[in-house]
């Protein structure tokens, strides 16, 4: 991506170094995978980690002070820049349609944090939080989405940073409420399908995004979209059960498959119109 004199947003709060790291119990590979899967929930993400913390994590808490290296500073850089480019674009699009909008603030930290959801590992992968209108990251997940599943590129990275903005502007317009209280009502496989909607909405303005930001500001480059649609594959529920498990349970997805992830990304990346991204009425075949 092109980012060179781009403005870095005023909305990132930096509590890495006053976050601490926890020993980790078990295989790395099957934490990073859980925090993959965690990190894409449309509801609160926290519960999955909080629900298989004794098979992830065991010793305690390492006190090692957290130093940032040159690879670090560059990722926060970017994110800070990704961050202003999501402001830009939504403050427009909310503009449009008679609205305000109220760009989140975005948490960096190191190991562990304390969210207004709860608390938080590094390990829970990035989220959202509508409780204190905040999206947290810590940015080794962008070194273990590499490492772990070969989803790579600033784009890719962008796309994961949208994606998360795209829950705060389903929740500035009431679509994220009104769908957790549905959620709340019914069975657990309706949930599930519900939060497969929400998700997909989150891809699709994720690409909703890109587009606007790339006729602001000429910012993708050659193999950026191929990054992301990449990145949207290896990140579905049945790729991600499979490497995890060996098989898929397609009535536990409440993430959407690897198909699908791609397919609102892309709509989105081509459209780039609110309206385009209506996850809710379609058949849930047809998503």
């Amino acid at each position: 991506m092109r980012l060179d004199g781009r403005r870095r947003s005023n909305n990132v709060q930096d509590k890495r170094g006053g976050s601490k790291s926890l020993a980790l119990g078990g295989g790395i590979g099957a934490v990073i995978i859980a925090a993959l899967i965690a990190w894409i929930s449309g509801g609160n993400p926290l519960d999955v980690l909080m629900s298989n913390s004794g098979s992830l994590f065991s010793g305690g808490e390492n006190n090692t002070e957290y130093v940032a290296d040159e690879q670090d500073k560059e990722l926060e850089d970017f994110t800070a820049k990704i961050l202003a480019g999501t402001e830009d674009v939504w403050t427009e699009e909310f503009r449009k349609m008679g609205l305000e909008y109220e760009p989140p603030t975005l948490v960096l930290f190191n190991g562990a944090i304390q969210s207004g959801c709860g608390g938080a590992t590094s390990q829970t992968g990035p989220f959202y939080c509508s409780a204190d209108n905040s999206v947290y990251i810590d940015l080794s997940f962008f070194k273990e989405m590499r490492s772990t599943l070969g989803a790579d590129g600033d784009f890719a990275y962008a796309y994961v940073i949208a994606h998360e903005v795209g829950h705060h502007v389903q929740n500035q317009l009431g679509i994220l409420s009104q769908a957790h209280q549905a959620m709340s009502r019914t069975s657990e496989t309706e949930a599930n399908k519900i939060s497969v909607r929400l998700e997909l909405q989150a891809d699709y303005l994720a690409g909703m995004w890109a587009h606007h930001d790339n006729e602001m500001f000429g910012s993708l480059e050659p193999g950026d979209i191929e990054e992301a649609l990449d990145a949207a594959q290896k990140i579905g529920d049945d790729y991600l059960q499979k490497k995890a498990r060996g098989y898929a349970v397609p009535e536990s997805f409440n993430h959407g498959t690897s198909q699908q992830r791609e397919r609102w990304l892309k709509k989105g990346l081509q459209l780039g119109t609110v309206e385009g991204g209506d996850t809710f009425s379609p058949s849930y075949s047809d998503l």
